[in-house]
């Protein structure tokens, strides 16, 4: 499938698909915790994107791998790579993209900690 799709050009939308999917779903799941009347101390995708206050990408010459570096309010950071098998598919915004989302994922767990240290208190 992805090298029909590589042929025709609509590789680089399955990729946009797959970023709308996960924000997507980040939608749904905050949907149905508060469907549900959720309301315990918890971590929600605005408060990981308030996280961030700056980011840097960096792809390699001569290749296809994208390096993005998330700073966060505290200054720590986090990073996210995206690469493509083919060269002659990479696209720098797509790797950008891609990227950006990996190293933000990374945020969740950096977050969820912090939460549990605050609720332990």
């Amino acid at each position: 499938m992805l090298e029909a799709a590589a042929q025709d050009g609509s590789l680089r939308e399955i990729w946009l698909d797959i970023d709308r999917v996960r924000i997507n779903d980040e939608q749904d799941i905050e949907a149905e915790i508060k469907g549900k009347g959720l309301t315990a101390a918890r971590i929600t995708p605005n408060m990981i994107d308030a996280e961030i206050v700056g980011e840097e990408y960096h792809v390699f010459p001569g290749s296809s791998l994208t390096i993005c570096c998330l700073t966060l309010k505290n200054g720590f950071t986090v990073t996210g790579e995206s690469a493509c098998a083919s060269p002659g598919n990479f696209d720098a915004e797509i790797g950008r993209k891609i990227a950006w989302g990996n190293a933000r994922e990374k945020i969740w767990p950096l977050m969820g900690f912090r939460l549990r240290d605050q609720l332990s208190a």
